[in-house]
Formats: structure tokens, C-alpha cells, sequence
């Protein structure tokens, strides 16, 4: 079943886009600099994952443990 019908998946492929576009950019702040069009969308991905890091860290942990037990 593809990711964007399963709402499993879907939260699972939210959750890694958010924590990828947040690495990326603090290891290589040049690439994630336009804030609109379709790269806008890493951008404010990445912005999400600083602010809200706690939150999305917690949400990594249940997603893992949701995905190995489940």
C-alpha cells in the first residue's frame, strides 16, 4: 500500500522528512534557503524539526516503537 493511503506510513514519512530536512540543514545551511516553491516546503520542514524538537524527537521514538511492535 503506498505511503500516502496508509495513515501509518504517511505520519512515518512526515516525521523522516522533517528530521532529514533538519539535519541537512544544520550540517549544510546553503541548501535549504529558498523559502517558496517546492524547496520552500524542506525549508519550512526544517524550521518545523528546530522548533518543534522535543516534540518530533518524542514522535521518532513512539513512531519506532509503534513500527517494531506493531
Amino acid at each position: 500500500m503506498s505511503a500516502l493511503f496508509d495513515f501509518n506510513s504517511f505520519i512515518v514519512v512526515v516525521l523522516l522528512t522533517i528530521c532529514t530536512c533538519t539535519y541537512v540543514k544544520l550540517i549544510y545551511p546553503a541548501a535549504l534557503t529558498a523559502k517558496t516553491g517546492f524547496k520552500g516546503l524542506f525549508w519550512k520542514a526544517a524550521r518545523i524539526g528546530e522548533r518543534l524538537s522535543p516534540w518530533v524527537g518524542a514522535a521518532c521514538v513512539v513512531m519506532g516503537f509503534v513500527t517494531l511492535f506493531y
